[in-house]
């Protein structure tokens, strides 16, 4: 876990998840985390990530693996959540 001190936070004119977003945008950036990484880092949606992406110039390596892992775990969060049989 990082601490940022509100004063910082502050002085960059920042909320927490604002800097959180830019974080993830700037490793993904850099190749320092995969995208899925990234978008754990900054708490949003992979529509939602893909747009901060967009406005930033920064284009997605979202491949078809990952969709179909993602499908493969919302298949299995609904089988855990009883949603299914």
């Amino acid at each position: 876990m990082v601490l940022i001190e509100d004063s910082i936070l502050e002085a960059a004119n920042m909320s927490e998840r604002e800097l959180k977003v830019e974080l993830a945008i700037l490793l993904y950036r850099k190749k320092r985390l995969t995208y899925a990484q990234a978008r754990k880092l900054s708490e949003l949606s992979r529509i939602e990530f893909d747009d901060k992406l967009a406005e930033a110039g920064v284009p997605s390596d979202y491949t078809v693996d990952d969709l179909h892992a993602d499908l493969k775990t919302l298949e299995e969060l609904g089988l855990k959540n009883g949603d299914r049989k």
